[in-house]
Parts: structure tokens; sequence; C-alpha cells
């Protein structure tokens, strides 16, 4: 008998390509909406991107609300804790996105206390972001972000506080081992619709011309396919319980990333940087534009993941960073989002 899942924030980036995956594999996903009037697009989105909606539910629920939650996962072995706060340009307020992406997660874990497995999305912003770092990062599975560190964003402040959130709940709950974090780093790779997560937003906008040059700032960058496939590995694979999961390939700066579009996508590239700001000047204009202001805590640092662990655990393979950005221009191409 197939198995009944939740996948929170079902029309999300990385939600729809999980649900798809899902859905390939048999299993029955509920999926959550702020409002179900967007019930029939997203339907309509995995349809044409080939999966059988036939076991395709919904159910409302709000992260910043307790009601529709305990229903939603009522009967469910598996919940998959996707949605969260992610917008391009990052709110003035600090805490701005903390009352969703925290309270959201310990209201989801509440209600998902009696679930076989739960897997929540957080991110590797919740890993590499402190002062003293070296020019070379690792990032493991033992990192944490510190939240209190003046130079990061909203968004990042967000994750981190959320991630500790689920994992202090789960440890008060006594069910730390029934719990496991996917921390994706830049998630690019095809988009299904046009909901684009920020990541794929970055896309989009220098190919409008949005930088006339890319700040000298690196991530690691993974394919949203094998984000997805590493919740579902995350969920069935037991000994991954209490864990933190890295999902990442290579590591890119921004100028990499565009050099790859105009590789892939030539008439689609004609706008994007070919050149690098000087990091002083990322630092001047982020006092008078919010986009640069978010990456200026990545200026000084190229972080390395450390994926070893999580190949070995779950048996994943990712595809490289250029096969996922060269896949993110080309269906923004597709879905007529540029």
């Amino acid at each position: 008998m197939a198995q009944q899942v939740l996948v929170t924030g079902v029309g999300g980036f990385i939600a729809n390509h999980l649900t798809f995956q899902l859905l390939q594999k048999g299993y029955k996903v509920r999926g959550t909406l702020r409002s179900l009037n967007k019930a029939e697009l997203v339907k309509k989105t995995l349809t044409d991107a080939g999966a059988d909606t036939s076991e395709l539910t919904f159910a409302a629920a709000d992260l910043t609300d307790d009601k529709g939650w305990e229903s939603a996962a009522r009967g469910c072995a598996g919940v998959f804790h996707v949605a969260s706060p992610m917008p391009f340009e990052q709110p003035h307020e600090r805490m701005a996105l903390v009352p969703a992406a925290r309270d959201g997660a310990i209201r989801v874990l509440r209600a998902s206390a009696n679930a076989e497995r739960i897997v929540m999305t957080s991110s590797v912003a919740a890993m590499m972001y402190r002062s003293g770092r070296p020019d070379v990062m690792p990032v493991n599975e033992e990192d944490w972000t510190d939240p209190e560190w003046r130079r990061i964003s909203p968004y990042v402040v967000s994750k981190t506080l959320a991630e500790k959130s689920a994992w202090n709940e789960a440890t008060a709950g006594g069910f730390k081992h029934r719990l496991t974090t996917v921390n994706p780093g830049l998630v690019m790779g095809p988009a299904l619709d046009d909901d684009l997560g920020a990541s794929i937003e970055l896309i989009r906008q220098m190919v409008k011309g949005a930088f006339p040059a890319a700040p000298p700032v690196s991530y690691p960058v993974v394919d949203v396919r094998d984000v997805a496939a590493l919740h579902i590995k995350a969920f069935e694979t037991p000994a991954a319980g209490g864990r933190r999961l890295i999902a990442a390939a290579d590591t890119m700066s921004i100028l990499d990333i565009a050099n790859v579009m105009r590789e892939a996508a030539p008439e689609l590239s004609k706008k994007t940087p070919t050149r690098e700001l000087p990091a002083f000047m990322v630092r001047l204009l982020s006092v008078l534009d919010r986009r640069i202001a978010a990456v200026s805590a990545d200026l000084g640092a190229i972080p390395q993941a450390d994926t070893a662990y999580v190949r070995a655990l779950v048996g994943i393979e990712f595809r490289t960073g250029r096969e996922a950005v060269a896949a993110a221009i080309r269906s923004l191409d597709k879905i007529k989002a540029l």
C-alpha cells in the first residue's frame, strides 16, 4: 500500500520537484498551500511535467497560523517541511522573516511528531556565516552560522534560527532521531513554472542585465533535482535520522555562473556580467542596494562544502554546478519566464 506523505509549500521551486519525484515513486502526496485557490495550478504544473497527479491532494495551512497543520499531517508516514520565506530582495528588518520560518517550523514539527520521519529543508546558509572565517572555508555538518553576526541577511538569520529551533523542538519532544535536515547550497536546475525560487530569480535578473558586473562572491551550487532526490533518500534511509545533510556540488562564483549561462544559451545571455566588481565597491553599493547588501557577508570567503559523508550515507551523486546552471537558464526560456 502506498505511503501517505506531506509536503509543505507544495507550489514552490524545490517542493514542485520533490512532489514530482514522490509521485513518480508511487507515494501518495498531500501538499499544503496557504490558499487552495492555487491547487489547480500546482496540479497542472506537475501534470505538464509528466506526473500522474491522481494521488495528489491538498490542505490549507499557513506557517504563521496554527490552524490546519494537525489535520494536514494526520496519517502521514513522512513529513517534508519545505516551505520557508526566501525573498529575492531582503527586507530591512533583520528579524522580519523569522516568525514564518522559525515559528512555522515549530508548528509543522509539533503537528508531525508522530510521523515515522520528518525531513526539513534548511540551507548551507545556516552553516557558513560567522566572524573570523578563513579565505577558503570548509563547510561541514557540525558547522553553524552565528545568528548574531551583524553582517548576515534577514534570510540567513531566519534559516539559522528555524533550523536551531527545529532541532531543539525535536530533542525536547524525544523525536530527534526521526528528524533530518537537508541543507542545500545555491539551488539551480530546471524551473517547472514561473513560481521561481530566489536562486533562479538570480539567473533571470542577470539575463535582464540587472548586474552590469558580478559581485566577487561564491557559493556551493546544487541542482534542484538532486535536492529533491536527497529529501526522499533521507526519508527512506533510517541512518539519516538525526543528521544534517549538505546538498552541494561545485562551488561557483557569480561570474562563473554568468559564464556558464553564456555558453549554454548565448542568445539569452548578452546582458550577463563579464567582469567582477572590486570588493570595496560592493561594500559601498550595499548601502544603496538591498540586493547587494544581501551578499556583502559573502565577501572574502570561498565556501567548500563537504558532501562525502552524504554520498556515503544515502548513495547519492550530485550533478555538476555547470549542468544545474545550464538547465536553469534553458528552463526559463522554455516556460517563458524571461
